[in-house]
């Protein structure tokens, strides 16, 4: 056999952000099945079906892919935050509507949450700062509403918003883990209601 029959078949080629998006779908299988340190490049360029050098053309190393996977993965908890939260303009809606979003991000498929909520590179800053920001985010747009409606500090809105959304991460992770143990909407519903509870104390203002 020569060394040319041998040689990896090259790859179609595509324009370049169908390329990325290729990469990052393989990367993504990769991090989330073996996490950062045990990730590979090669296991990565294998999946996607490109060579190496392929690879990195589009990103440098395996940190910058894994920050632009985490930036993607980040970014599409934070607009599923806010499309719910834009969803109504009832409060007692908004708090269900909210949780879904939660839940309905770690059910998705591909398990792009374990970047967000389980990365084992959270103690890297660059990663740290992305993860911060995105429980900011949502964090801080709840808080929004909760200022607004309330009547109640920007202190005692942000800390009831980090509250609300680490409950939602929180109960999500754990429903999950249990195998989807109770229905999906009887397990947001229930979390939902609990919290609406606490949070229907503080009156909307008129």
């Amino acid at each position: 056999m020569t060394a040319s029959s041998q040689a990896k078949p090259t790859s179609t080629r595509l324009p370049r952000p169908a390329r990325r998006r290729q990469l990052l779908g393989a990367a993504r299988d990769v991090f989330v099945a073996q996490g950062y340190h045990a990730a590979a490049m090669d296991e990565i360029a294998d999946r996607a079906g490109v060579s190496k050098p392929v690879l990195y053309q589009h990103f440098p190393g395996k940190l910058e892919l894994y920050l632009a996977l985490l930036d993607e993965s980040a970014e599409e908890l934070v607009k599923c935050v806010s499309d719910a939260l834009s969803s109504t303009t009832d409060n007692k809606e908004r708090v269900p509507a909210t949780f879904k979003a939660f839940y309905d991000f770690v059910a998705g498929a591909g398990e792009a949450f374990r970047l967000v909520f389980e990365s084992d590179l959270s103690n890297e800053p660059a990663v740290r700062a992305k993860l911060d920001r995105a429980m900011r985010d949502c964090s801080n747009m709840v808080s929004q509403f909760i200022r607004e409606d309330a009547g109640v500090s920007d202190d005692e809105a942000r800390l009831l918003g980090i509250a609300l959304v680490g409950m939602a991460q929180v109960s999500a992770r754990y429903w999950l883990s249990t195998d989807r143990a109770i229905e999906k909407d009887q397990a947001e519903q229930m979390i939902a209601r609990l919290a609406w509870r606490g949070i229907s104390d503080w009156p909307k203002t008129v």
